[in-house]
């Protein structure tokens, strides 16, 4: 597909020089500027050069290769955007004599030769850049710095396969045009230093590494693996055993399970670009790195045990060797140590040699592994006598009747399959190498599947053939014949030959031979048996190779992502393939562990079910994906089903049970306590899993559904929006709200920007993201919702109205009190307590937290390095919980202290969200301790009464209580120094209109609205002296309170002043222990009902 591009016209002084530029020779490269070349400037094509008809050359490039041809004219009034000229005034930079030869000019783009894929074979492919040549940017048929969506915009920074190049940003096209655009040649100023542009050059050069395509990279590792030591040394004993029908039962269970995996493996290395680690990677990247992470270190154990039991697999067909000859060394257990042990070795200098080494030797077995089973077939159809006492007879209908059925002994279908099935695990073998592949997303798909199919095949062949020409059971005795008198007793297949083996069914007697006895039975069918034995060697080797080299690498991978401790010395690469040395030795060990154990059948079935917890959280990964239904789970394989994928994992899961469920219980306890673990460490990743996208899928889903239906009086939560400013700066206030809302309710940390200056929204956005990790790092379950105001009213409102999502909005306010408000302009009075109105114009309620020391502690040093610090802060929570911790006077004498909280309530009305959060806070475990203490106004007539009614009221509520006073003297005058102290505090903020004339008392009050009138204080005389009389009661009855929560004392709108109503508070809060007003928006939040 092309993409026409057609340069702007230039001005006629300029045109012979740029046309020269613009229209090289076809055969040439066109050349272009350098990075630090490429400013440019934006100029208003004239209406006159727009028609003057001047030509200018276009360049269309195709698939096939570069044509140039000539653009049409320019359009009228279109900006031109062109280099600038040399500062030395020595020619144009965009001559062609001062360009380097490195680039490529088209258009908007300038395009390097490197390779876009290693898949080519070397073939150019073209990277664009947008922003390296700024010259030609008619991309959509009028100048412009936007650009086409390409490939190279979309590589991560440290991606293997070219440079990642960068898009313009949105601010840059959307931005006014106040400076030059790109200052530094990029348009977000990462223009790259000369070191750091030849480092990146050197790292984009191929250096010789090795990359494998789908036959030699996938479906020969697969074909290998898949016909390993079971296929000749184990599939004949699985035949006697289980009978032909049931062995290809276990073969065709076997096939079900992989073929599934199979598919979602390609589902999910098709769903983006795939890198070394196996199936560690794509779990990981899949489901997260809790799955990823726990099943990453099994399945790379798998690996490394699974070399141990093709290992063993080959020593076993060595020493049975050797037995024939009579040069056993010592005994068959030592032997089979002592030949794996050397087999390890040897394999070990093969794999640290490097990957060509290893593929060039995984070729060469493969061949001789199809010649030693087209050696078994050929040998299966010729009968030879000397083979019929060892129980090969040829192709015979009655042998393969007589082996149709099972004949378990010692064994169940179950354990035979549980020996078998490691024979399959071999599918994830090209994957291991996802890292070493060409073209991923298209090797792990063709040549896995195809891989199960034709090893799926050859299994089924030889159940069939080695059923159908050998009978279980044979003494290997010529002379175990049948008389002609006993001929007619004679029942085996056997004796229709001449021969007698019925003395092998005796306890007694131990055959060597026949399909339940000899383990090398193929070798004797086989027209040449040195072959089988080859084959042997290179099925165990091939796949011991592949194993050994799949380990490191998985493992490589996991320690480089840095989920668990103290093994990330096995992330470092050695060589040009990266070489996971360590990894390799590490290996080695573990091989050698399980080599020494000696017993092929011990060690399958450890490893069967590492292999099936793999294969089930592949399985799972698809499903997972599938039902998050996220965008971005957009795999090219489409032969997937998110239902099969789910049966497939259940199955691996009931395979394992069936195995061996001790095994299996093993297992899942170590995935569960890797995943427990992965998750309490909370690893610093963000791979976009499934997970994540499920989660989202989830919340939306349950928000959704929780808005259609009404709010219930049972279901009321405290949901409160702090005005916070950044959540470190007043972690007093912080952690009390998050006390009473922690896994209760909702919790938005309000911070209203303000300023004159422009508002810088990426800054907002980076801050929004910094202080919510704040958040999460100091383990406070709340958000950060930032916005720009003009002033903390208008952004207060804004949060007030748009905070939250449906149901999950905030039904309360919550402030600091301002504890400065006699200090500074008293407009910020105003506006802090228009803030706590507009809160009961919402419908919120109102709760305001004062400490004696207030609570912003932002202009202490060093409260920004608290972003970065893990730790949390405790010094400022100890101010809320352990202000005081005296003994209380009415608590038993012999505890040391007695935290009490103090409720005290209005005798207006009773307000149900006074009581909710002292009885919230006595939930958490730090206030536990705590007594509720309710304190009630009354009549001194109606004491026992009151008292009475609200202990009904609060035992009704199930909301336990220590103590309930009833203030009978409530209504007594304060004494008169407090009111006079009263007087002196507001005399400043009156506004004594009785000593001006009406005018101008009115002005100063438009002017000056916090100002208190004479009649204001005169009529709300009794409100202030009951605020007076409260803060003595207060003082007599709660002074070694932790903490005092009391009703907030309510201010008609447009009635009170803002300078009395902070009189008021302040008065009633004064030489107090930390004291929380608190007002509901007088909707029930109790109910005494079910």
């Amino acid at each position: 597909m092309s993409e026409p591009s057609t340069a702007p016209s230039a001005p006629a002084e300029t045109a012979t020089p740029e046309s020269e530029f613009l229209a090289p020779d076809a055969g040439q490269r066109p050349p272009g500027p350098t990075p630090s070349q490429s400013r440019f400037q934006v100029d208003l094509v004239s209406e006159a050069a727009g028609a003057s008809g001047e030509k200018s050359a276009s360049c269309d490039y195709s698939a096939a290769g570069t044509d140039l041809g000539v653009g049409g004219e320019e359009a009228k009034g279109r900006f031109r955007v062109v280099n600038f000229a040399d500062p030395n005034g020595s020619g144009s930079a965009a001559s062609p004599e001062g360009v380097p030869p490195e680039g490529l000019q088209n258009g908007d783009t300038v395009m390097s030769e490197t390779s876009l894929h290693s898949s080519t074979g070397g073939q150019h492919h073209y990277h664009y850049d947008t922003h390296t040549n700024t010259y030609y940017l008619r991309t959509f048929g009028h100048n412009t710095i936007d650009a086409v969506p390409k490939i190279d915009f979309y590589r991560q920074t440290a991606a293997p396969l070219g440079e990642k190049l960068v898009r313009p940003t949105l601010s840059e096209l959307h931005d006014e045009l106040d400076k030059e655009p790109f200052e530094d040649g990029f348009p977000n100023g990462d223009e790259l230093t000369p070191a750091e542009e030849a480092a990146a050059k050197e790292a984009a050069e191929p250096k010789g590494v090795v990359k494998f395509g789908w036959i030699k990279g996938v479906l020969v590792r697969c074909m290998l693996n898949i016909w390993g030591v079971m296929l000749f040394i184990r599939m004949t004993w699985i035949v006697g055993q289980a009978g032909i029908a049931l062995a290809c039962v276990i073969v065709g269970m076997a096939t079900v399970v992989t073929t599934i995996t199979g598919l979602s493996t390609s589902a999910i290395a098709t769903n983006g670009f795939v890198r070394g680690g196996g199936a560690y990677y794509l779990i990981s990247r899949s489901l997260g790195p809790e799955f990823g992470g726990s099943i990453g270190l099994i399945f790379a154990f798998a690996n490394a045990v699974a070399v141990a039991m093709y290992v063993v697999g080959f020593a076993e067909t060595v020493v049975e060797l050797l037995k024939g000859v009579d040069a056993l060394m010592t005994d068959d257990i030592n032997d089979i140590r002592i030949i794996g042990t050397i087999t390890v070795i040897v394999l070990l200098g093969i794999s640290v040699a490097g990957m060509e080494w290893e593929a060039k030797a995984q070729i060469f077995l493969l061949v001789v592994l199809i010649t030693a089973i087209v050696n078994y077939f050929i040998g299966s159809f010729i009968p030879v006598k000397s083979k019929e006492p060892l129980g090969f007879f040829g192709y015979d209908g009655a042998i393969m009747w007589e082996n149709m059925g099972p004949d378990f002994q010692g064994e169940t279908f179950f354990s035979v399959f549980a020996i078998f099935f490691p024979a399959a695990t071999g599918i994830l073998a090209g994957a291991n190498i996802s890292g070493d592949l060409a073209d991923p997303q298209m090797a792990i798909p063709k040549g896995t599947l195809l891989a199960i199919l034709i090893t799926g095949i050859v299994y089924l062949g030889v159940a069939v053939s080695t059923g159908s020409c050998i009978v279980r059971h044979a003494t290997g005795n010529i002379n175990d014949t049948v008389s002609s008198q006993f001929l007619t007793n004679c029942t085996d297949v056997s004796c229709k030959y001449g021969f007698d083996f019925s003395s092998c069914k005796s306890p007694e007697t131990k055959c060597l031979h026949g399909l339940h006895n000899d383990f090398q039975v193929m070798s004797l069918v086989s027209g040449f048996s040195p072959i089988i034995s080859a084959g042997i060697f290179s099925a165990t080797l091939s796949s011991a190779l592949a194993s050994l080299v799949s380990a490191p690498k998985v493992f490589q991978a996991l320690c480089k992502d840095n989920i668990y401790p103290y093994i990330g010395i096995f992330a470092k690469g050695y060589g040009k393939n990266n070489e996971p040395l360590r990894g390799y030795i590490l290996t080695f060990g573990i091989a050698l562990a399980f080599i020494l154990i000696a017993e092929l059948n011990t060690i399958a079935p450890i490893i069967s079910n590492f292999f099936l917890a793999s294969y089930a959280l592949i399985n799972y990964s698809v499903f997972h994906a599938s039902l998050a239904n996220s965008p971005g789970w957009r795999p090219s394989f489409k032969y997937y089903n998110m239902w099969v994928a789910l049966a497939g994992a259940i199955l691996c899961c009931v395979v394992m049970f069936v195995i061996n469920w001790a095994a299996a219980l093993l297992t899942n306890v170590i995935v569960m306590g890797l995943y427990i673990y992965v998750s309490h460490k909370k690893p610093d990743v963000n791979w976009g899993s499934s997970t994540q996208a499920l989660t989202y899928q989830q919340a939306l889903s349950h928000t959704l559904h929780l808005s259609a239906v009404e709010d219930h009086v049972k279901n009321f939560r405290p949901q409160c929006l702090v005005m916070t400013g950044y959540p470190n700066s007043r972690p007093a206030l912080l952690d009390l709200v998050h006390s009473f809302t922690k896994n209760v309710g909702l919790m938005i940390c309000g911070h209203v920007r303000m300023g004159y200056r422009k508002p810088n929204f990426k800054d907002l956005a980076a801050d929004q993201s910094r202080y919510q990790r704040w958040l999460m790092r100091n383990e406070t379950k709340a958000f950060y919702t930032p916005v720009f105001a003009e002033d903390l009213r208008q952004g207060s409102q804004y949060l007030l109205q748009a905070a939250g999502l449906g149901r999950l909005r905030p039904n309360t306010l919550v402030l600091g009190f301002k504890n400065d408000w006699r200090d500074g302009d008293m407009m910020n009075v105003e506006i802090y307590i228009n803030m706590i109105h507009d809160a009961f114009d919402f419908q919120y309620g109102a709760v305001i937290l004062r400490l004696k020391e207030g609570l912003d502690v932002s202009h202490i040093q060093g409260q920004d390095e608290l972003l970065s610090s893990q730790e949390k802060s405790s010094g400022a929570k100890d101010v809320i919980v352990s202000i005081d911790t005296s003994k209380d006077s009415d608590c038993d004498s012999s505890k040391l202290s007695s935290k009490t909280t103090s409720l005290q309530n209005s005798p207006a009305v009773q307000k149900g969200l006074t009581l909710l959060i002292p009885y919230l806070l006595t939930n958490k475990k730090r206030w536990k301790e705590c007594k509720i203490r309710v304190f009630i106004g009354g009549k001194i007539n109606r004491i026992d009464h009151d008292r009475r009614a609200m202990a009904t009221l609060l035992s009704k509520f199930r909301i336990d209580f220590s103590d309930i006073t009833v203030l009978g003297d409530i209504n007594t005058k304060p004494k008169k120094e407090h009111v006079a102290a009263f007087e002196e505090m507001v005399e400043p903020y009156r506004l004594k209109e009785d000593n001006m004339e009406l005018e101008a008392a009115e002005r100063l009050k438009n002017s000056e609205p916090w100002r208190i009138t004479d009649n204001e204080l005169e009529l709300y005389r009794a409100k202030t002296n009951r605020q007076i009389r409260l803060n003595e009661l207060l003082k007599e009855h709660s002074a070694t309170a932790n903490l005092i929560v009391m009703s907030l004392p309510l201010a008609r709108k447009g009635a009170v002043s803002s300078a009395l109503y902070m009189a008021w508070m302040e008065v009633l809060s004064k030489d107090l222990p930390p004291i929380l007003f608190v007002r509901g928006n007088h909707q029930s939040v109790l109910t005494f009902y079910s």
